[in-house]
């Protein structure tokens, strides 16, 4: 073969390239937010992973970094956000309170954004570091690049109920049973 050639699958192309170039929509609410920040000023540099163009629109971005807490009341406007972004998206779930409510177990608060929006990658912390986010949006590359162009049910809308949410209450009380959620605030008995 000639030198000046170059072969490879096309999933591996478009995988490659949509990896390279995310733009995303954060949605910063608590002290996750300047973490973000920090992970996108000079010292960290977000802009190695080609994700320099912050994008506050939501019909521009392609990646939801929801940083911190996320009270009900803004709930149906992340759901609104999400679905105005077009498809592929992806979602990062940024901090303990984004993913799983955190210290806040109470009536105001959503157990974690994925009873609202379908999330990819889930970043620990309190606030977690902007190593950690760094290392999700790895994790997030990663996962960029293992997708199929071709797989039908890949980026299928899970489209909200007419309450907003994402999952069921039901649902949500099998998985957080033993301790609860905001959304019943139902307790274990034993």
């Amino acid at each position: 073969m000639s030198p000046n050639w170059v072969t490879t699958r096309l999933d591996s192309l478009t995988g490659w390239a949509r990896a390279s170039s995310l733009w995303p929509m954060p949605f910063g609410t608590a002290c996750c937010a300047i973490e973000f920040m920090a992970t996108a000023a000079s010292r960290f540099d977000i802009a190695r992973f080609g994700m320099e163009r912050m994008s506050f629109s939501p019909r521009q971005a392609d990646v939801l970094i929801c940083a911190g807490r996320l009270p009900f009341k803004l709930a149906p406007v992340i759901r609104r956000i999400w679905d105005q972004m077009p498809q592929p998206k992806w979602a990062i779930s940024m901090g303990a309170c984004a993913s799983t409510g955190g210290i806040f177990d109470n009536y105001s608060m959503v157990q974690g954004i994925d009873t609202i929006i379908p999330v990819d990658v889930y970043v620990p912390g309190c606030p977690p570091r902007p190593e950690g986010l760094l290392y999700g949006i790895m994790l997030l590359h990663k996962k960029i690049s293992g997708e199929s162009l071709f797989d039908p049910t890949l980026r299928v809308e899970h489209l909200a109920g007419p309450d907003g949410l994402f999952r069921r209450p039901e649902q949500i009380d099998e998985v957080s049973e033993p301790f609860g959620n905001s959304v019943h605030q139902t307790r274990s008995s034993s």
